[in-house]
Formats: C-alpha cells, structure tokens, sequence
C-alpha cells in the first residue's frame, strides 16, 4: 500500500509541471490512471499485468478527463504513455519503479495528446465559397 501512495503522489508533482487547463486534467486522469491500473495489474498479473493494466487504466483516466471531440487522442496518449512508462520504470526500479513511471507516462501521454489535438483541430474554420 505504501507503493501504491508514493507512486500516486510523485505521480501528482509530476502532473503539477503539465500546461494548466485542459492538458492538466488529462495529465492527471492519465497519471493517476496509469498508476492505480500499474498497481492492480501487478497483484493479478506481475509484470505483464502491470503494463496492461497500466494502459488500460490511463487509456480510461485519459478519456475520462478529456473533453468531447478529444476523447480518443487523450486515451491513446494516456494509454501508450502509462504502458511504456511501466516497462521502462519496471526495468529501473522493479515494482515501485513500474508503478511511478506508469504515472509519468500517462501523465505526459495525456499532455502530450491534448496539445496536439489543440494544434489539428484549433483555428480550422470551413471555407465557403463566394458566390456572385
């Protein structure tokens, strides 16, 4: 239990650095998402319950989080970030170090895909012809 607290609170400073706003709703929805399912996965599963669990669960704290239109990025950064952040935390520092870098890969993930989704789909007006 006291993994699972500390990985939920290095996850919450690192969410702290993220823009304001939207992308830190979906850095925290990813983070902690990631995290809780890192830690669950890991009771079921070991290592490889960990990695999915930590997809799933920042693929569902992404999506949670996001607004509608932007769902989907959300929950694929939040996703793809939590699962490489577990292998890459679980290969530096065993289980805790899954655990917090699944928080940190969702974390970013979520930012990350929420700034890009600003960028597709922000400033797109449609073009309507003049007609005479």
């Amino acid at each position: 239990m006291r993994k699972a607290v500390t990985a939920l609170a290095f996850s919450l400073l690192a969410t702290q650095a993220a823009v304001a706003g939207e992308t830190l709703n979906n850095a925290i929805g990813g983070g902690l998402g990631g995290t809780l399912g890192n830690v669950v996965g890991n009771a079921v599963g070991g290592s490889t319950g960990a990695a999915i669990g930590a997809g799933l669960g920042g693929a569902a704290g992404g999506a949670m989080t996001a607004k509608s239109g932007k769902k989907t990025e959300a929950a694929i950064g939040g996703g793809l970030g939590a699962a490489g952040g577990s292998v890459a935390g679980r290969a530096l520092g065993g289980s805790t170090g899954s655990a917090i870098g699944a928080g940190l890969g969702g974390a970013a993930g979520g930012a990350i895909a929420t700034e890009l989704t600003k960028d597709d789909h922000d400033g797109h007006r449609k073009h309507r012809k003049h007609r005479h």
